[in-house]
């Protein structure tokens, strides 16, 4: 350690009462985290990249500040996709704070990694008050049986209306109209479902017509459209 004159100069002082850091709740216990082995939890962190094209959501289980589990969502650009990729593998079992200083290839998933880390560290997790914290594995909780992301997609002119592309349910094939033509409700097929029916063996028209699935008024609509192509 390298001192100036100025402090060589100076008399000691003998420091007084000790000021342990706040503690913060993890996983249904309060804790004064000194090292990065202190911090657990499970939570989720949003990020956008810099022209602000594609947004992700990651999600990351940490326990004794090492990453066990991670998902990360993408949306809105195709590169990102390929991103998400490479950063599932360069995440798992890092420390929280190797993460936080590693190119995680993409700027939206680098936000969300800055995100995530502010909301853990000081103790914002959405396990900070269940005893233990999740299960490894919790994060598949979020995309539901079919194990996808929940994707909602509208599109809107002032000249046309809207026009809904794909629910949580899943992919949007009609959009019911009443004698106003305002939407009374939609038909959907869900993806995931379908493509667990073809992996059983079904055909798929077969897997395609079981998919279905509606939400609404839609019996009382005087007509259905196509939101891609009407």
């Amino acid at each position: 350690m390298i001192y100036t004159k100025e402090v060589q100069n100076m008399c000691p002082v003998a420091k007084g009462a000790k000021h342990d850091p706040a503690p913060i709740p993890e996983e249904g216990k309060w804790v004064h985290a000194k090292q990065i082995g202190d911090i657990s939890g499970f939570t989720h962190g949003i990020g956008w990249c810099a022209p602000q094209q594609g947004a992700c959501k990651l999600t990351l289980n940490v326990k004794e500040g090492i990453i066990e589990e991670a998902l990360v969502e993408t949306i809105g650009c195709s590169g990102m996709t390929h991103s998400a990729a490479m950063a599932a593998e360069i995440l798992q079992g890092k420390t929280i704070l190797e993460a936080l200083n590693t190119d995680l290839v993409c700027d939206a998933i680098n936000t969300a990694m800055r995100e995530l880390f502010l909301q853990i560290v000081y103790g914002r997790t959405q396990s900070a008050f269940s005893d233990d914290g999740l299960a490894v594995g919790a994060g598949l909780e979020d995309l539901g049986k079919g194990l996808r992301s929940q994707v909602g997609t509208m599109y809107a002119t002032k000249e046309k209306g809207v026009r809904y592309l794909e629910m949580a349910e899943g992919y949007v094939t009609g959009i019911a109209l009443d004698a106003a033509d305002e939407v009374i409700g939609y038909q959907f097929v869900s993806l995931g479902k379908m493509t667990d029916f073809i992996k059983k063996g079904d055909d798929p028209n077969t897997a395609w017509e079981k998919a279905k699935g509606q939400y609404g008024r839609v019996a009382d609509a005087v007509k259905i459209i196509d939101p891609r192509v009407e």
